[in-house]
């Protein structure tokens, strides 16, 4: 099997989701071509040889629908004979984008594939794709519910307190607040308007937090507790006589707008462009989880991506587990026995918000700067989605 290395991965800052945010004026195909040109430009990159440009959005409408990634490569100028595909996994897609291209490249079929996502979160907004789900009798046999409130079961049946959910979403605060005093974020590009001028060029959500100010914030997803969610979840937890409401807007994570992108290419296409490897992915993992709550998807896809490896979590330097919610990371160290040393160690999606589709693909990138300053050997990058989906990827420094 040919070797799929990782080049280059860049990715935008996380400008605030709403209007007036950082990134409100950028439209999703400038938020992509930003980086597309400076990928372009870092790598002195001759774009006739990328075969694939893989984008994945949680919105794939309006002006990120239609297949926004061969629109990109005209708009910004890539060589024509670069194909695009648009993809959609939920949470998941950024990442399973870069998997997806590995897969091309470890199956010999293509050499050089690029792959991401876009998400404008302040301009599309949330569910504005609509659902099968969001049918009442499809919903009904489906057990479906809010995600905030599958995360607050979560919370409930593994015993996490409001307390414990608040103290993780300040660790990832004071993470994320010292990564960017000291620079450590080194995979970010500034968006630039079209005259080149910068419009952000640092992460815009992360704010000052204490304690106190996380004690003081409501429950957020009482709402869909009260308004039907919660019967239904008895319904398929009987054992849940009550759901106690514990995690708030500080602990669930941020509503934001950026872009993501990963180069993959096998050994002889980075000899014949000049390209040095900065890390080879060894593999990954895809898996089905129990749609009610959902969120669990993270353990057993790290379980099944290591069994393909050959490896024990032990041999897992770092690791990047998408912040969700404060729940699923304290579910998945608390199961995996994961150190609070080796996880999400410059904050995560609490801190700096959750772009959907281009989430796990910006954690690709987090994860190999910090393997790189660090002189460590693997990471591992995993995230729950939506109805119930877990994946995972592994990567090796070189």
């Amino acid at each position: 099997m040919t070797h799929a290395f990782i080049y280059d991965a860049l990715r935008t800052p996380r400008g605030r989701g709403k209007a007036g945010g950082g990134l409100y004026e950028v439209k999703p195909i400038d938020l992509l071509s930003n980086v597309m040109e400076a990928l372009r430009l870092r790598n002195d990159l001759d774009t006739g040889a990328v075969e694939d440009l893989i984008v994945a959005t949680g919105e794939p409408v309006g002006e990120q629908g239609q297949n926004i990634a061969k629109t990109a490569i005209t708009y910004c100028g890539w060589d024509q004979r670069v194909c695009g595909a648009q993809i959609h996994r939920y949470c998941a897609g950024g990442l399973d984008a870069v998997n997806l291209a590995a897969s091309k490249v470890m199956s010999g079929m293509e050499q050089l594939v690029v792959a991401g996502g876009v998400e404008s979160m302040s301009r599309i907004g949330i569910g504005q794709g609509g659902a099968a789900q969001g049918d009442p009798w499809v919903s009904f046999k489906t057990y479906g519910i809010s995600q905030g409130l599958a995360a607050d079961i979560v919370a409930n049946l593994e015993g996490f307190s409001r307390e414990q959910l608040d103290n993780y979403a300040l660790l990832s605060q004071q993470r994320a607040a010292k990564a960017i005093s000291q620079g450590w974020l080194k995979s970010i590009v500034p968006v630039k308007d079209f005259n080149g001028i910068p419009i952000l060029a640092v992460d815009e959500l992360p704010r000052p937090t204490t304690a106190e100010t996380l004690a003081k914030l409501q429950p957020a997803f009482k709402l869909f507790n009260d308004y039907g969610h919660g019967d239904v979840a008895r319904l398929r937890y009987p054992q849940l006589q009550s759901i106690d409401n514990r995690h708030t807007a500080g602990s669930s994570s941020g509503v934001v707008d950026g872009a993501s992108l990963v180069m993959v290419g096998n050994e002889a296409i980075g000899s014949q462009l000049g390209l040095s490897p900065r890390a080879r992915i060894i593999s990954f993992a895809l898996t089905g989880t129990e749609p009610t709550i959902m969120l669990n998807g993270p353990v057993p896809a790290t379980q099944k991506a290591l069994l393909k490896a050959g490896l024990e979590l032990d041999d897992i330097d770092l690791f990047e587990v998408n912040e969700a919610f404060s729940a699923v990371v304290l579910r998945y160290q608390k199961l995996l026995n994961i150190p609070d040393e080796k996880i999400n160690v410059n904050g995560g999606a609490i801190a700096y918000g959750h772009p959907i589709g281009a989430t796990g693909a910006m954690l690709v990138g987090t994860l190999l700067d910090e393997l790189e300053r660090r002189d460590l050997k693997r990471g591992l990058v995993s995230l729950c989605a939506g109805g119930g989906i877990g994946i995972a990827t592994i990567i090796e420094r070189l």
